[in-house]
């Protein structure tokens, strides 16, 4: 059986202790990356939506830096979003300059009511690149 580690980024913003989850848990070489959002250190969302997606997936790409991963490691996706409708454009936007060139990962979009503060919300699956290549 694969041991669980938790991933944690450098510079933890608050939301993990005051909600008591880990950044992401490697069992394997898997990847299992909790919801990611805007916040900014002291664990407050970012008040502009294109900027609180932003900071969403720099929060994402921090926590697959701890464990060796970029963007290009991501297999399944995940977003969120308070008012799809009237927000897909802008997600699709920055979501246009993560990921600009095919293979893209999987990705569901779900419309939520409620995200604690926040408009926007990623998680991920991604696979750890194998460090012997």
């Amino acid at each position: 059986m694969s041991e669980i580690n938790p991933v944690f980024p450098a510079n933890r913003h608050a939301l993990y202790a005051e909600h008591g989850y880990s950044a992401a848990l490697q069992s394997g070489d898997l990847l299992f990356v909790s919801g990611q959002v805007g916040s900014r250190p002291d664990g407050t969302p970012e008040p502009e939506l294109e900027d609180q997606i932003r900071r969403a997936f720099a929060n994402l790409e921090a926590t697959l830096a701890a464990a060796g991963c970029t963007f290009a490691d991501i297999v399944d996706l995940t977003t969120f979003h308070t008012d799809p409708q009237n927000q897909f454009d802008t997600v699709m936007k920055v979501k246009a300059d993560i990921f600009p060139a095919a293979p893209y990962p999987n990705w569901t979009a779900l419309g939520v009511t409620w995200l604690a503060g926040f408009d926007f919300e990623i998680k991920v699956i991604a696979r750890i690149p194998s460090k012997t290549h």
